[in-house]
């Protein structure tokens, strides 16, 4: 089962990282501040600008907490790679 390391950020780039075996059904779940992240409704921490994919939850686990560790500049360089812009990529996966 595949598992998925996100990040989500909110239109002044505050930023998120977590981990889902379902991508789509914690997207719903922060952007209708069902989830129990009060970081993410308090700052509306709800586009998906980044996310990997991992083959166990032990792996996506495991890249959690290293990309946790990053300092902030690397953690924005890593989005800005992937996605200059830090465009909505739901908008593309779930349209």
């Amino acid at each position: 089962m595949n598992c998925y390391v996100y990040i989500l950020s909110s239109r002044s780039r505050a930023i998120y990282i977590g981990i889902t075996n379902d991508l789509q059904r914690r997207l719903f779940e922060h952007r209708e501040q069902t989830s129990k992240c009060a970081h993410t409704t308090r700052y509306r921490i709800n586009r998906l600008v980044y996310f990997e994919v991992s083959e166990t939850a032990y792996v996506a686990i495991a890249r959690e907490k290293q990309l946790k560790g990053w300092l902030r500049a690397r953690k924005v360089a890593l989005i800005e790679e992937a996605n200059p812009t830090w465009d909505d990529l739901a908008n593309q996966l779930f349209s």
